[in-house]
């Protein structure tokens, strides 16, 4: 009787075992994203908390006092609402003037064959490939024989660097994708090719442009390095004035001030999300 019962255990905690694996096995997936989860919203709630402590202490795991203290001490510092204005200025100026340059190059790249043509694609990587602090210095010398230091312009050509490759390698990929028989049969049927492009071949393309314009805002409203070295110290933007924040500011200013560098990129995505709702897509199927 015991050889049975020790044989049924033995057959019990060989099917437990095997459900624990497969079940361990399963839940992988959700440990997986439950982790990466923690890894990215944790330290973007900590600094929501943080943004809104009054008091917070170890060991407690939530501030034991909300307040918009330091709320009134950023908006009441007149260089960081400065910094505000700064980025709100140079940003869009320098997406809409790397659209006026870049759009018709990626148009360019998509749709003509000429010498030099993967060269010239491949030289748009050039400054992400190798780090950009010595390219900024060698910049900046070129920049004080023309006049261009601590200028607005001189730190909008600046930024303007960091968003040529999104500018030019998305737009190329988007406008190389759009089936050319859409162009065809608008021609066919009597449309001019400013026509044809302007209600075929731009709406199509716009999800991918829309993509490249929110990649060149954010490159540009991020910009650190070019900023600090080009537009110091009449133009300090708002991630140049960050590490002013850090370094000399109790820890809930800092995070305040991170918050409000979030928005934008918020605000774009919530555009963008809005545009394609709008029949963006399907614009392109009709003359």
């Amino acid at each position: 009787m015991s050889a049975v019962g020790e044989a049924v255990r033995e057959r019990v905690g060989g099917l437990f075992w095997f459900w624990s694996v497969g079940a361990f096995r399963r839940s992988l997936p959700v440990l997986f994203l439950l982790g990466l989860a923690a890894f990215i919203l944790g330290p973007l709630l900590s600094l929501i908390l943080w943004a809104f402590a009054g008091r917070w202490f170890y060991p407690a795991l939530l501030p034991q006092e909300f307040s918009l203290k330091w709320w009134d001490v950023v908006f009441g510092n007149r260089s960081v609402v400065n910094s505000i204005k700064y980025s709100l200025m140079t940003a869009p100026t320098v997406t809409l003037l790397s659209a006026l340059i870049c759009l018709p190059a990626a148009y360019a790249f998509a749709r003509f064959q000429f010498p030099g043509r993967r060269f010239l694609l491949l030289s748009f990587l050039s400054a992400n490939s190798f780090p950009k602090i010595g390219l900024y210095i060698s910049i900046a010398t070129l920049f004080y024989r023309l006049h261009l230091m601590t200028t607005f312009w001189g730190v909008v050509l600046i930024q303007l660097m960091g968003t040529l490759l999104f500018m030019i390698w998305i737009p190329t990929g988007t406008f190389r994708g759009i089936n050319r028989s859409l162009e065809e049969a608008a021609r066919d049927v009597g449309a001019s090719g400013a026509r044809t492009f302007f209600q075929i071949t731009l709406p199509i393309a716009m999800p991918g442009l829309l993509v490249a314009g929110l990649f060149a805002f954010l490159a540009a409203f991020d910009e650190a390095q070019g900023t600090l070295i080009v537009g110091s110290p009449n133009y300090i933007t708002m991630p140049v004035m960050m590490y002013t924040l850090v370094l000399n500011y109790p820890q809930p200013v800092g995070a305040v001030f991170s918050i409000l560098l979030t928005l934008p990129s918020l605000v774009l995505l919530l555009l963008a999300q809005r545009l394609l709702r709008q029949g963006y897509l399907a614009a392109g199927y009709t003359l």
